[in-house]
């Protein structure tokens, strides 16, 4: 059974910090919605040798995320800010959390 995307559920926003680009995300990142966010990453990945992803936004994630960022981390160092409370969970039950670097806020993330 196919969910038809709500365009408004998820959202992507590019900025820059200290100096590092941020990829701040709102909404829920499945199968369905996870193509702007892999193409804003990978934009980043391809410029910068660090990238911030702003996860305080995230309502919901599943296995395309955690993938996602997986493969992103591979190509560039990648820190998750401030995760939202799901997220975070998620990623300390498949132990993803010990591949990526999470860091409690953006300025954190882009300066640690």
């Amino acid at each position: 059974m196919s969910r038809p995307q709500d365009l408004d559920q998820a959202s992507v926003v590019l900025y820059e910090r200290c100096g590092v680009p941020v990829v701040g995300v709102r909404g829920e990142y499945d199968l369905h919605s996870i193509t702007p966010l892999s193409q804003a990453l990978g934009t980043a990945a391809r410029e910068h040798t660090k990238v911030v992803l702003e996860a305080s936004g995230i309502t919901f994630a599943d296995s395309a995320l955690l993938n996602l960022l997986i493969l992103t981390q591979r190509s560039v160092d990648l820190r998750v800010a401030a995760p939202a409370r799901q997220l975070r969970r998620l990623l300390e039950i498949t132990g993803v959390d010990a591949v990526l670097k999470v860091r409690s806020t953006v300025e954190e993330a882009a300066t640690c």
